[in-house]
């Protein structure tokens, strides 16, 4: 089910079941995206993931770099070598651009993979914190705010603040 599926049949149960009336309903949201980022933890793991993705490119830059010196020393030498040699080399070149391939590859996923690692605890934490909030001041729902699902809502029912305010007390 897609979120704005999720969130249009939350609120057609919330107004359809006749025992909530609008006053005691009790509803916030929180921008995850900014609360993950702003946290002390989020901001740790932000910059561990730059400088691992940095190391990472640079390598592969050197690499990248490398390749095409070889291209291009090929195209200057490959009118002085007999047919054999130079589809020798044609052949290491194209293996070396595999290589280089499959690094990329793997290295972006190696990259997703540490952004989950890094981001899971503090996901799970501000999702606690959220729970405790809810459950304190009686919230009916507390929404994630993104494009999709929350188009609008007054300022007064964000709770993106506190919640990162709470995370870094924690």
């Amino acid at each position: 089910m897609t979120r704005n599926n999720t969130l249009l049949s939350l609120m057609a149960l919330v107004f359809s079941t006749g025992t909530l009336h609008a006053a005691e309903l009790k509803i916030g949201f929180v921008d995850m995206q900014k609360a993950i980022q702003e946290t002390a933890a989020g901001k740790k793991a932000k910059k561990d993931l730059e400088e691992e993705f940095n190391k990472k490119k640079k390598d592969l830059d050197k690499r990248e770099a490398d390749i095409k010196k070889m291209g291009e020393d090929f195209e200057k030498r490959s009118m002085a070598m007999n047919e054999d040699a130079r589809l020798k080399k044609q052949g290491e070149i194209q293996g070396e651009m595999r290589k280089y391939q499959e690094l990329a590859g793997k290295s972006q996923i190696e990259i997703q993979k540490r952004e989950r690692d890094l981001t899971q605890p503090i996901v799970s934490k501000l999702r606690s914190i959220i729970e405790g909030i809810a459950k304190k001041e009686d919230y009916t729902v507390i929404l994630e705010k993104s494009e999709q699902s929350v188009m609008f809502a007054k300022k007064e029912i964000d709770l993106t603040e506190r919640v990162i305010k709470d995370f870094d007390k924690k």
